[in-house]
């Protein structure tokens, strides 16, 4: 008898990584409480953590952005007030319903983000078409990353950045307890509460704590053809991590 939750929409089988059809009806879940859950469980720190990506990028004025699994565009957002009016910055995720809010939420900041639904595997876009593709919070969701992070690097031109921001575990041995025991017994609760999806707050902490973080992940990284210079900088300790990897 499997032993995985039946209540749990990314409960797996007999597959080993994630598994896009689940991954995909769970965001579609989760949409319509996503951006209030992640504001009160990282306490607005997320917004912080994105904007510490872009200036990572070295995004300027009239560039062009692809931002992977966008989710509702918080971070193709702050992209498009880096390259401003002459610029152009395209949201996309394989979820639509995670995309849904985007367009409004970037008029209301004053800027504009045209979306397009798209797995980060398979992107419809030519080679060397951005100065910059980024994923927030998504690579771990991914069953192919390095298929994925190739993509991202062939669609951006030589010279530019394919940039990471994904969740880690904390180094020190004394903070690394408490916050397992938050992500363990607080955000699932407090996450399901918020959304009405509690195993998907279930899977953000058993996902997080499975992927690799640090060297281990810009290892990873460095060994996708044409990434060159991989950059690590962690987050609050190790809670988050950004990546930056050159195009060669």
């Amino acid at each position: 008898m499997n032993a995985a939750r039946r209540d749990d929409p990314t409960a797996e089988t007999d597959r080993t990584g994630p598994d896009p059809t689940r991954i995909r009806a769970m965001f579609a879940k989760v949409a319509p409480g996503y951006d209030r859950a992640n504001d009160v469980l990282s306490v607005r720190i997320h917004h912080r953590w994105r904007r510490t990506l872009v200036r990572m990028s070295g995004a300027a004025a009239g560039q062009r952005v692809l931002d992977c699994a966008s989710g509702t565009g918080d971070l193709a957002i702050a992209f498009a007030h880096a390259v401003g009016p002459d610029g152009a910055v395209v949201a996309t995720d394989f979820c639509r319903e995670m995309l849904e809010p985007t367009p409004g939420k970037a008029a209301r900041a004053g800027v504009a983000v045209p979306c397009s639904v798209a797995d980060v595997t398979a992107l419809p876009f030519g080679d060397d078409h951005f100065d910059h593709a980024s994923i927030a919070f998504g690579i771990r969701n991914v069953a192919d990353v390095p298929g994925a992070l190739a993509e991202m690097a062939r669609v951006t031109r030589p010279g530019g950045s394919v940039l990471v921001l994904e969740f880690g575990q904390m180094r020190t041995p004394v903070l690394r307890g408490a916050y397992r025991c938050y992500a363990r017994h607080v955000l699932p609760r407090l996450g399901g509460w918020l959304t009405g999806q509690p195993g998907a707050y279930r899977y953000l902490e058993s996902s997080s704590a499975a992927f690799p973080c640090g060297d281990a992940f810009a290892r990873i990284f460095a060994a996708v053809p044409g990434i060159t210079d991989v950059d690590v900088r962690p987050r609050m300790g190790g809670i988050a991590y950004v990546y930056r990897g050159v195009v060669g």
